[in-house]
């Protein structure tokens, strides 16, 4: 799931000197080369009723689109990856929502204009300044009694504190992907003044090469109006 450029002047205080990668060549690469990034079983989604418009951040190459498209609603897939976009539409139907190719720091879309909004695996592979660019875009593009819902790794998670560190808690691969792990004070206040219906930490093991590592995972939801 992919997320808008990243800043390339912010740093890390405990790395001076440390640029925020600009990742969309990255993800494009990742797209061209390895093809769908994301299988596996879909993610479960709210029952929501037929006819709300609804936006997915970062659709990725469609694995959680493929079960939005047939509910009734009116689907929109954004990333700024094209290769990805290209996959989406190819697995999840052409017909079947609207691909938008923009940055999810600067939604091109007006107020107000969604029911709901799904954030999974993309507010994490932004820097923190951009976080709440995102985020403010996301409350401004939400309709009056709109939701949103978040997903995304957890500082828990067994891979926090690998590769190059950028700002607290953000830590940049080898691919050029950054990565954000968050807590569930961060995630409460990135979407502050809207009201928490959810808060969640999940945690599973993962057994790799003989051993149990732990992932982390915080899900949430957050409405305008209860």
């Amino acid at each position: 799931m992919n997320p808008g450029p990243v800043q390339p002047d912010r740093a890390c205080p405990e790395c001076p000197g440390s640029p925020a990668p600009d990742d969309r060549n990255a993800w494009d690469a990742d797209y061209s080369v390895r093809g769908r990034l994301w299988g596996g079983s879909n993610p479960a989604l709210p029952t929501l009723p037929p006819g709300l418009r609804v936006l997915e951040l970062g659709c990725g190459n469609g694995k959680t689109l493929r079960t939005m498209v047939g509910r009734g609603w009116e689907v929109a897939g954004l990333d700024y990856s094209l290769p990805a976009l290209w996959l989406c539409r190819d697995t999840s139907g052409r017909e079947n929502f609207n691909a938008v190719a923009a940055d999810a720091r600067e939604l091109p879309f007006g107020p107000g204009t969604f029911d709901a909004v799904f954030a999974f695996h993309i507010l994490g592979h932004m820097p923190a300044a951009d976080r709440k660019r995102s985020a403010a875009e996301i409350i401004r593009v939400l309709s009056r009694s709109g939701s949103v819902y978040f997903r995304s790794f957890a500082e828990g998670d067994l891979r926090q504190g690998t590769g190059r560190q950028l700002e607290r808690g953000t830590f940049v691969r080898g691919t050029g992907i950054l990565t954000h792990y968050f807590t569930c004070s961060e995630v409460s206040d990135l979407f502050l003044p809207l009201e928490p219906i959810s808060l969640d930490n999940h945690t599973w093991t993962m057994r790799v090469r003989g051993r149990d590592l732990i992932r982390e995972e915080i899900t949430a939801v957050f409405s305008k109006a209860l």
